[in-house]
């Protein structure tokens, strides 16, 4: 991933990021019903590489599934890029794990830079204290093998609602996460830098007492020459 596109990236919110793509038509790209295991501060960025579940079958998936060396979970997290982000499908379901600490640590210890599931975690509270991002639906301590099957590798999916294609970039605070499409992520990463450079000074008038109306959207010319000042003493 470009280093100018990923820092960009680093500086934004997700909820700006909505408005940016909402411009441009796109309306469903959060995903829906994940949230930090454990918040951050900092912004999880990275492009996508996927992993589908789907529902399990007891003759196909006992225990002795984990000591197949070709098991797709194992070979995703032996396989997911250093830089990228694994993003899970597990149907939205979190009665059974996606993952736990051992795989995510793994991941982490291996460049990985942020982990989804639309399922659950087990060891939730231990993978909320590695230094990886992780967003999940909830803690969930049965195994996956109880209601998921990994089946496919870096495939589109579907993740809490949102189409995931490999490659697209995921951008996650400590809010939730946003799917942005590979082709128009320069774009959005730029228009959003500027979105939250105006934001940022709307917050500060907002503070000191003035009205949102002609300032945020800013429909009152006055306040253009107030931006251009205040971006020239912020550096901004």
């Amino acid at each position: 991933m470009d280093t100018a596109l990923r820092e960009k990236l680093m500086t934004v919110s997700v909820a700006t990021l909505a408005t940016a793509l909402y411009k441009r038509g796109l309306r469903n790209q959060v995903i829906q019903g994940v949230h930090p295991v454990k918040a951050k501060g900092v912004n999880m960025v990275g492009p996508a590489y996927t992993l589908r579940y789907i529902p399990a079958r007891e003759d196909r998936n006992q225990l002795v599934e984990f000591r197949n060396p070709q098991h797709p979970q194992r070979v995703a997290v032996e396989s997911c890029p250093a830089g990228h982000i694994l993003v899970m499908d597990s149907r939205k379901d979190p009665r059974a794990a996606s993952a736990g600490d051992i795989l995510v640590t793994r991941l982490m210890v291996r460049g990985v830079v942020g982990v989804v599931t639309d399922g659950g975690f087990r060891d939730a509270a231990t993978i909320g204290d590695l230094d990886i991002p992780a967003y999940h639906a909830r803690p969930s301590s049965p195994t996956n093998l109880t209601l998921h099957e990994a089946l496919d590798l870096n495939v589109p999916i579907g993740c809490g609602d949102v189409a995931v294609f490999p490659g697209d970039i995921l951008v996650g605070d400590d809010d939730c996460v946003i799917v942005i499409p590979q082709a128009i992520a320069a774009q959005v990463a730029d228009e959003a830098v500027e979105m939250t450079a105006y934001e940022d000074f709307v917050v500060e008038k907002v503070k000191s007492g003035t009205p949102v109306i002609g300032l945020y959207p800013k429909t009152n010319d006055e306040f253009t020459g107030e931006f251009d000042a205040w971006r020239t003493r912020n550096g901004r």
